[in-house]
């Protein structure tokens, strides 16, 4: 069966169900509703939809939009196994593929040793998080895989009456969460994919070992260059749930998940390698295994990978390579990257608990009893000093305040995890809003009172932190005492999307991005210290979202040295690594992306280039800032978009706002894009665009766009933003407002971003994208019930006194919609 087969049976199961369920009345008011949207989208009348939703009861709507959610929910499961069919029926070399990439560099003129050592210096790391969260409660993943399990064989007798009965199920389960999800609920959700990953793993490796021997025509030992870590136990930054306890159950999650994954695999292999050595030694291939297994089994944690490769040695020196490479290396392959800790927690914290809690210390140590009121020099002279001494500075015997044991607590719980699971539990210690060196020392402090040792991670997120970041390493790996405690490892640097985006816009956040990456680079280079970013992307374009390899691609060149860090995020996390066959093609292109990324030399973009890009942020800040800036904005804001029903929704366990009165700056960056979403006009993805590409000039832009793939990755990403954007839904939104003259303003800044972005890539939106196009162009008549129901709900609920109330699970249930149409919460 094809796509279309598919959607059309699971669209007339759920019209069965819905006839059975709620009656004929309801289905024909849901095939009205459909009608009359298809009409107004075709350019007529929108009376009669208005006057029809103006008369619908809250009951009446909340159901209307759960019909219209569980076609999306159905329609987008269809597609993945579309995704899955093609991808399982495709021969020869895919595109953006190991094979397709070592191709590429060969032509370049890298040798077989060089493409190895190229592997070897590379590690690309996924870091799952837990926010912009899965929408879907886990109840409601679990009919839904369940149904993407009969869609092979929907042509038999069976599977269709299965698939009926779990849409049956899916229309009585309810699909707002009643509780907000707990830290470790985010654990277990995020933790759940590895499975898939673990099955697409020895895949990959044999894609990577066969792609070598056809490109370079020798074998090679190349390993996967792949790590997963995670934040989801570890991200105390604005989430007061992720104490020290939560932090150990997370902990705790990973090692029991990890045997999970090592205990069968173990079974496997010796139920495999049942042939005997010929070397008299008196053991078989199988005694080393189980004494693994053993191991595992008792929850110590065994050096697996020397041992596997000495099995695999030993099996290879018998002549028994085909059971080396076909019976051990998958579970070789997937105790390389999981062993017996599973995934690397970071611990994340603000730079302004870490220095609070540092000056706790240093008063109760009577080193200094002011720190805080001292200037950075003050600051770090006293770091400094107190980094040459190793003793503790909270008295010995005496328990630590509340306030500090928050702080040093999940340090205590990492340093256990890797008594138990060894070093690779641990991460990074990551410090978000990193403003200065002493913000990257104060963590070693606290560390020290524990007796763990943490590599800080400094995380600039605003525009200003990304525009002083430069100096600030260089500063720090200046410092003989931090070099001390970095010797030979990899300094990371994480990039944050969001915040820059949300303070400066999408054009200018981007161009900060690129040349504090370009700097640090630099920086790093000659301070003889290897390097890699972090890069904190989200789902959306305006934080930082897109096809991985593109983005990987559009790296500033020569920035890219000991690999790269990506978080994955979310719902994210289904789309990508649901399936073996997903995961497999996610992970094989953003290596692709990686590799090539990385081979190419240290070159700055001609100064033509550079120069327009500088001037062009700098005239997109402007205008972005004249329109976040406005008196008049956030009461915009609020009116048009449901940022009030967002904060409502139980989908994270970390508040939508930081600490203190609510205000633009202290929204998180996840609600406010999803907020632009939600209505479609994705103001994040592409306001200020319009005046940088008018400084820049068309027949520049062109040309940019034709060869910088840094430039040319942002304009694609933006085509995506303007091309999910849609003017006839956000008219619906903008009635809210009472007509704010910010209305026309966004309009017409949204036709002349369109047409701007067209005549520099040289064709209409998505031109070269033609499947997304094709997509969004179906799913537009689907979703706008649910946009439309929405914004009728948004009206009554501020109209009526009581109206919050009575429209709250509807309105809940529409942000879930909208989310499921457009695939994307933040």
């Amino acid at each position: 069966m094809a796509l279309n087969d598919d959607v059309n049976l699971l669209g007339r199961t759920l019209g069965q169900i819905l006839k059975e369920q709620e009656g004929e009345e309801f289905f024909d008011l849901v095939e009205e509703v459909r009608r009359l949207v298809r009409e107004v989208r075709a350019g007529g009348d929108d009376s009669a939809l208005h006057a029809l939703l103006e008369g619908l009861d809250a009951g009446t709507a909340a159901n209307l939009v759960r019909a219209f959610t569980w076609y999306f929910q159905l329609v987008n499961l269809a597609e993945e196994y579309e995704r899955v069919r093609v991808l399982s029926g495709t021969r020869g070399v895919r595109p953006q593929s190991l094979e397709g990439a070592l191709t590429e560099l060969k032509a370049q003129g890298v040798t077989a040793d060089e493409a190895e050592a190229l592997l070897e210096r590379l590690n690309l790391g996924l870091t799952f998080t837990a926010h912009p969260t899965e929408m879907r409660r886990r109840t409601v993943r679990h009919h839904l895989v369940e149904i993407a399990r009969a869609l092979p064989d929907l042509e038999g007798e069976d599977a269709p009456e299965e698939v009926a009965a779990h849409v049956e199920a899916l229309w009585g389960t309810p699909e707002l969460r009643r509780l907000r999800p707990t830290v470790q609920d985010e654990v277990k959700g995020g933790l759940s994919y590895l499975s898939s990953i673990a099955r697409a793993l020895p895949e990959l490796q044999r894609d990577l070992t066969r792609a070598f021997q056809r490109v370079y025509g020798r074998e090679t030992a190349a390993s996967l260059p792949l790590s997963f870590s995670s934040w989801m136990g570890g991200d105390r930054d604005g989430n007061p749930f992720v104490t020290p306890e939560a932090t150990r159950e997370a902990l705790g999650l990973h090692r029991e998940r990890a045997r999970e994954l090592l205990l069968p695999a173990l079974r496997r292999a010796y139920a495999d390698l049942s042939q005997e050595e010929l070397e008299d030694s008196g053991d078989t291939f199988r005694t080393e295994i189980l004494a693994l297994h053993a191991e595992v089994q008792g929850g110590t944690a065994p050096d697996l990978v020397p041992r596997l490769e000495t099995l695999r040695e030993r099996l290879i020196a018998q002549g028994q390579r085909r059971s080396a490479e076909r019976l051990l290396a998958p579970l070789l392959t997937v105790a390389r990257v999981f062993g017996t800790h599973l995934v690397s927690l970071d611990v994340r914290e603000h730079s302004g608990q870490t220095e609070a809690a540092v000056a706790r210390l240093l008063a109760a140590a009577g080193v200094e009893a002011d720190y805080l009121a001292l200037p950075e020099e003050g600051r770090l002279e006293v770091l400094t000093r107190e980094l040459h001494s190793r003793r503790p500075l909270w008295p010995a015997g005496e328990a630590l305040t509340p306030e500090l044991e928050t702080a040093v607590g999940p340090l205590r719980e990492v340093q256990a995890a890797i008594r138990a699971s060894g070093p690779r539990a641990f991460g990074r210690y990551i410090i978000s809003m990193a403003e200065s060196v002493s913000d990257v020392l104060e963590p070693l402090l606290l560390a020290r009172e524990v007796g763990v040792r943490v590599l800080p991670v400094p995380l600039f997120e605003t525009l200003a932190d990304l525009q002083g970041a430069p100096q600030i390493v260089s500063d720090l790996l200046a410092l003989p005492e931090y070099r001390a405690v970095l010797g030979s490892d990899v300094q990371e640097i994480m990039l944050g999307y969001s915040d820059s985006n949300k303070d400066a816009g999408f054009l200018a956040a981007n161009w900060a991005l690129h040349e504090a990456q370009r700097q640090l680079s630099e920086v790093c280079r000659r301070a003889g210290v290897r390097w890699r970013f972090f890069h904190g992307r989200g789902t959306s374009i305006g934080r930082g979202g897109g096809p991985a390899s593109r983005a990987i691609l559009g790296q500033p060149a020569g920035t890219i040295d000991a690999g790269l860090r990506l978080t994955e995020q979310g719902e994210a996390l289904a789309d990508k690594y649901s399936h073996p066959v997903l995961a497999r093609r996610n992970l094989e292109q953003a290596l692709y992306g990686m590799l090539l990324a990385a081979a190419r030399p240290a070159a700055d973009p001609p100064a033509e280039w550079t120069g327009a890009l500088g001037r062009a942020a700098e005239a997109s800040a402007a205008a972005y800032r004249a329109l976040v800036d406005d008196p008049d904005f956030l009461p915009f804001f609020e009116a048009v978009t449901p940022i009030h029903e967002i904060s409502r929704l139980n989908i994270a366990s970390r508040p939508v706002r930081r600490p203190g009165a609510p205000t633009l700056s202290n929204l998180r960056a996840i609600p406010w894009v999803m907020s632009w979403t939600q209505n479609r006009a994705n103001l994040p993805g592409w306001y200020g665009l319009a005046e940088g590409l008018r400084e820049i000039g068309p027949e520049l832009a062109r040309t940019m766009y034709a060869d910088w793939p840094f430039f040319r990755s942002v304009l694609d990403n933006a085509q995506m933003s303007l091309a999910k954007t849609d003017l006839l839904i956000f008219e619906e939104y903008l009635r809210l407002t009472g007509g704010s003259p910010l209305a026309a303003r966004l309009k017409e800044a949204y036709a002349e971003t369109v047409r701007l972005v067209e005549e520099a890539v040289g064709a209409e939106l998505l031109a070269n994208e033609p499947r997304l196009r094709e997509s969004i162009r179906l799913r537009n008549p689907y979703i706008d019930p649910i946009h439309r129901i929405q914004a009728e709900l948004l009206r009554r609920a501020r109209a009526e006194p009581e109206g919050g109330a009575t429209f709250e699970r509807p309105l809940l249930l529409s942000l879930q919609g909208i989310a499921a149409g457009v695939r994307n919460t933040g």
